[in-house]
C-alpha cells in the first residue's frame, strides 16, 4: 500500500514539474522578443527563466518530502540533519541535480520518490540545456 502511494506521488510530482517547466520555458520564450535589450543580454533572461523553473521544481519536491515525512508517514530524510526546512530543500537539490552527496538520504517508501526525482531532474536539466541552445542560436542570428 505504501509503495503504491509513493509511486502515485512520484507520478503526480513528475507530471507537475513537467507542466511547470513547459509553462515557464514557454513564457520565457514569449518574453524574449518583447524585450528591448541587446542580444547578448537576452541569454541572461533565458538562463534566469530556466533557473527559476528548476528552483520551483526543487521546492515542490522538498514540500513533497516534508509532507511524506511529517504528514503521511512514508519515510524520512535521514543523515546529518540540521533540523529545519533547509534539510528538505538541500536534499531535494542534491537529488534533482543527481549530485547525490549522501550526507542526507531517504528511508522507506520515500526512496521511490527520491530516485524518480533524480531521473526527472536529469530530463528537465537536459530540456533547459536544449532550450538555452535554441535561444542562443536565435540570438546569434541577430548578430549578423
Amino acid at each position: 500500500m505504501a509503495i503504491g502511494l509513493a509511486s502515485a506521488i512520484a507520478l503526480l510530482v513528475v507530471t507537475a514539474t513537467v507542466l511547470l517547466h513547459y509553462e515557464l520555458l514557454r513564457g520565457t520564450s514569449r518574453l524574449i522578443p518583447l524585450l528591448a535589450i541587446p542580444p547578448r543580454t537576452r541569454i541572461i533572461v533565458v538562463i534566469g527563466g530556466a533557473f527559476v523553473a528548476h528552483l520551483l521544481e526543487i521546492t515542490l519536491y522538498a514540500l513533497v518530502f516534508w509532507s511524506m515525512q511529517d504528514h503521511l508517514g512514508l519515510g524520512t530524510v535521514a543523515g546529518r540533519l540540521e533540523g529545519g526546512a533547509l534539510d528538505f530543500f538541500y536534499f531535494s537539490t542534491a537529488n534533482f541535480t543527481t549530485l547525490g552527496v549522501g550526507d542526507l538520504y531517504a528511508t522507506g517508501p520515500m526512496r521511490i520518490v527520491a530516485s524518480i526525482q533524480s531521473l526527472n531532474g536529469l530530463v528537465l536539466i537536459g530540456w533547459s540545456a536544449s532550450f538555452t541552445y535554441l535561444a542562443l542560436a536565435r540570438s546569434w542570428e541577430l548578430h549578423r
